[in-house]
């Protein structure tokens, strides 16, 4: 990255969310009839997605161009009674697919069914909700009995009234628990042990559930019913990706510009949104519009903040906390250790070794303002460790400080293919304002 030397501003849409893109794909593959998915993301986690329902026997037609796929749904029933599926790093996708595939073909005859992906995704867990559907009456193991994928599954369908997940680590298996309830025999009743994490995202589940024509109650915090029902295909429209609008969010932050993100409002099903309240809190100015949100910079202050709703962002925040005039504490987030990589010891490491003071601690990190090492003609070289998030959010530091170079940048196709292409036609359309 080159620094820009001033204050950044201009509108942006980023592409559409991962998170929806994939719960909208699963839900549209098990629903009855046909539905059009607009605004879907183009990115290895969406693609080993589609490339698995696929070889589930789900009909998906593309139209790159236009960010559209139509999704031929099954109404519950896989086509394909076996199949092999690689997920590369995708949790989303083998935490809803094993859930998914868990349904088997509805036939009375049992599916087999193994997902598999890279080493990292070999060292995530998914012990949790392996469990669960085990105890729905699905014959589920982790095969190499390490508590991670690889994950077998073989079932004829899910028949519980009552089943438990443990939320701590992840609520994606609670998502996918909740994404293929339709499909159990009988009215299932989900009930989560330990305090959840990211619960905005199991919002975003039985929004998309909803749209599709199926609810989700919930009498009170914990507790989870759906009732046997069958997804409609729909047209769907899915918003611009949230945590990928942090980035540029920050942008605004850093450089003392104003960043316009289209596509987005208070409403959005996506929790990341809030983001801007945490920049909001450190100073900026944040005007929320019916289809837009912006940021203006203002002179920023270190905080004291719970990022467990948002913790997707918690990288973001951590790059624009070097920029204030006293430290920011970031807590409560500990399992973004189990993400692509360890998210807090990653984002401490690299921020250390550009001779900025940050601390990592069990659940977070404080980060102390400064200024990076390193120059045009000495640079830091900042290890991305195969994680997107990393890249992005480092890369936010090139645009103020010479000498910034972000190892394997390629890595942000998981979630965002374009995003350098987006950073800097926005760079180049503020110099023209």
């Amino acid at each position: 990255m080159q620094p820009v030397g001033r204050a950044i501003s201009g509108v942006i849409r980023p592409p559409g969310s991962k998170s929806l893109t994939n719960r909208a794909l699963v839900t549209a593959a098990l629903a009855a009839g046909t539905s059009e998915l607009t605004g879907v993301l183009r990115s290895r986690d969406t693609e080993v997605m589609i490339d698995s329902l696929r070889r589930l026997g789900i009909s998906i037609e593309e139209s790159t161009d236009e960010h559209r796929v139509v999704v031929q749904g099954c109404g519950g029933k896989i086509p394909n009674a076996r199949a092999d599926l690689w997920l590369e790093n995708s949790g989303t996708s083998i935490r809803f697919l094993a859930a998914m595939c868990a349904l088997g073909p509805g036939n009375g005859q049992p599916g087999n069914y193994r997902l598999d992906g890279n080493s990292r995704m070999r060292e995530r867990p998914i012990d949790d909700l392996i469990s669960a559907l085990g105890a729905m009456g699905c014959q589920a193991r982790c095969e190499l009995n390490s508590g991670c994928p690889p994950v077998v599954i073989e079932s004829t369908g899910l028949s519980a009234s009552k089943v438990s997940i443990r939320a701590e680590k992840s609520s994606q298996f609670l998502s996918a628990l909740l994404l293929a309830s339709p499909y159990n025999q009988k009215p299932l009743q989900i009930e989560t042990i330990g305090t959840m994490v990211s619960e905005p995202y199991v919002k975003m589940t039985s929004g998309v559930m909803a749209a599709f024509g199926v609810s989700v109650e919930c009498p009170q915090p914990g507790t989870y019913i759906v009732k046997p029902a069958t997804y409609q295909g729909i047209q769907y429209d899915i918003e611009p990706d949230a945590s990928a609008a942090s980035y540029f969010f920050a942008v605004a932050a850093i450089t003392g510009g104003e960043v316009t993100v289209d596509g987005l409002n208070a409403s959005a099903l996506q929790g990341d949104v809030m983001f801007v309240k945490a920049l909001e809190q450190m100073g900026c100015e944040v005007r929320w519009g019916e289809r837009q949100i912006t940021v203006k910079g203002q002179p920023l202050k270190g905080i004291e903040i719970d990022m467990n709703a948002i913790s997707d962002t918690a990288q973001t925040l951590a790059v624009v906390a070097t920029f204030a005039q006293s430290p920011t504490t970031i807590r409560n987030i500990a399992h973004v250790r189990h993400k692509e990589t360890d998210r807090i010891q990653a984002v401490v490491t690299e921020i250390n070794k550009l001779g900025i003071h940050a601390v990592e601690f069990e659940d977070g990190m404080t980060i102390h303002p400064g200024v990076p090492r390193c120059s045009e003609s000495n640079p830091a070289l900042v290890d991305t460790y195969d994680d997107h998030r990393m890249a992005m959010s480092f890369a936010l530091l090139g645009l103020v400080h010479s000498g910034i170079v972000i190892d394997n940048p390629g890595c942000t196709s998981k979630t965002y293919p374009d995003f350098f292409a987006d950073l800097a036609r926005l760079c180049e359309e503020s110099s023209s304002l």
